[in-house]
């Protein structure tokens, strides 16, 4: 049965992205595409300043864009995906939820929240379990679950299985990430250019408390906090897409390069249509991996690893993922496959 979806941020890099993902989806159709007030009205080829390195779909670019509301979007729409700015999206998501859509939300906002899941299907799918008590508290018919931010999603894979198989206790993170990871508008080529900027802000913030949630314990009524220290520095790099990570994982247990390496390579994908089989990609090369040669591994939804060494008290890697596709817009996309193969929508 074809689902019906909804796009709220449609015109937006995320939103690109998402319609890339969903037009040629095997279970998806997109019905419904939203933006800001100045965009409603238009055809989404005439409202979208369209930078994807390939065509608009043509089904998609004569919808009209609607504004971000309940009532502009079909009743028969089942399921939304949110790419908004999160300033935005706290405020219209809870209406979506309450007016019965099931919003599945790349934005910021409400990550943390106790009663709203937090997912990556690979790591932590009986999250999804959480939205049994927000509806009962929220007394929504529908539902918001959202995915992580696009360097959280890059580690938190890697760090998960390590946790399972040595027991993690402390990390510490510096990454290296890519531009689109600001939006079209958010770094200018001044000042990227011959530079790199070492904050992003809100960002390590978001790594050192997303990261626990996901690697959390679902009791069936809240999600337990994973008891690591996680510590993370941001960095900007004058790289298109793809955020490197350089990472120190210490673990309760003794683990060589070997096998930490061999522990990653074994975390494989989920039954949903976006999961790759292997979620992580093993390079032995000491060089790898490297955003340009490495951020479209599985089609940019698998995570990439490599540079393995032991350190006194655990392992350091580097880890490497597509900042729009796995770490945005593809999440969105997966996690909106776990809601309907789960019931919920």
């Amino acid at each position: 049965m074809t689902v019906r979806v909804g796009i709220l941020g449609a015109t937006g890099a995320v939103g690109q992205r998402l319609i890339q993902l969903l037009d040629p989806h095997p279970d998806f159709e997109i019905a419904a595409l939203t933006a800001s007030e100045a965009s409603a009205g238009s055809s989404y080829r005439e409202a979208a300043k369209w930078r994807i390195d390939a065509p608009i779909p043509e089904d998609v670019a004569d919808i009209t864009v609607g504004a971000t509301e309940p009532d502009a979007v079909p009743d028969d729409v089942s399921l939304i995906f949110s790419s908004l700015p999160s300033g935005v999206g706290a405020e219209v998501e809870p209406d979506f939820c309450e007016a019965g859509y099931v919003v599945s939300s790349n934005s910021s906002n409400g990550r943390m929240d106790e009663d709203v899941p937090l997912i990556i299907p690979e790591v932590n799918a009986d999250h999804v379990g959480l939205l049994e008590v927000q509806r009962d508290e929220r007394g929504w018919d529908g539902a918001l679950l959202k995915n992580p931010n696009c360097s959280t999603i890059t580690m938190v894979p890697p760090l998960a299985a390590l946790d399972r198989a040595f027991d993690l206790t402390d990390v510490r993170v510096s990454t290296l990430q890519a531009v689109s990871g600001a939006g079209y508008s958010g770094v200018t080529s001044m000042e990227i250019i011959d530079n790199a900027i070492p904050h992003i802000g809100g960002e390590e913030q978001k790594m050192e408390t997303e990261s626990r949630k996901l690697l959390g314990d679902f009791d069936g009524a809240e999600v337990r906090l994973n008891d690591a220290d996680v510590a993370a520095s941001c960095n900007r790099i004058p790289t298109l897409d793809g955020h490197l990570e350089n990472v120190w994982a210490d673990t309760a247990e003794d683990v060589t390069a070997a096998e930490a390496a061999d522990a990653m390579a074994d975390v494989s994908g989920v039954d949903l249509p976006s999961s790759p089989e292997r979620l992580i990609r093993v390079f032995e090369e000491p060089d790898r991996p490297q955003p340009r040669l490495d951020r479209n591994v599985d089609g940019g939804m698998g995570v990439a690893v490599g540079g393995f060494r032991e350190t006194t008290d655990g392992v350091q890697f580097n880890c490497l993922a597509h900042n729009t596709m796995r770490g945005a817009a593809g999440a969105s996309v997966l996690n909106g496959e776990l809601l309907a193969q789960r019931g919920y929508l």
